[in-house]
């Protein structure tokens, strides 16, 4: 079955502020990120939080023992405009019972095929992951 459209409507509502909702759910977005994350700092919570559910998604599919999963995303930007993201790294810290190999197999799956952020991004990004597991 295809995949529909993303709808996103997004509604000024002062300065830099701006309301923006998709499929019933809102966030408030601020250009100077006072009352909420800057359209670059959604851009990066959106490629960590997509490959953080595809890593969830195929440990799961691999019956692994996930008890947590966290990542933080670093991305350096350009100087000049447009200031836009020029390397990001991701360090995921998995807890639970999971095998070292699985996770790397998740993470690259991810990265190599499944994360459509990533995907929808400039491919001369330079990009980096790293990870540990906590027992």
């Amino acid at each position: 079955m295809p995949k529909p459209p993303i709808v996103a409507q997004v509604r000024w509502k002062r300065a830099l502020v701006f309301d923006a909702t998709s499929a019933g759910t809102s966030i408030t977005i601020d250009g100077d990120s006072r009352e909420g994350p800057s359209p670059m700092q959604v851009l990066v919570i959106s490629l960590a939080g997509c490959m953080s559910a595809d890593v969830a998604h195929i440990l799961a599919k691999g019956r692994t023992t996930l008890r947590a999963l966290d990542a933080e995303a670093i991305a350096e930007r350009a100087q000049e405009n447009p200031h836009r993201v020029t390397s990001v790294k991701i360090r995921f810290t998995v807890k639970g019972d999971v095998p070292r190999a699985a996770v790397e197999r998740a993470i690259g799956l991810s990265h190599e095929k499944y994360c459509s952020v990533w995907h929808s991004m400039r491919q001369d990004i330079a990009f980096e992951t790293s990870f540990e597991v906590v027992r």
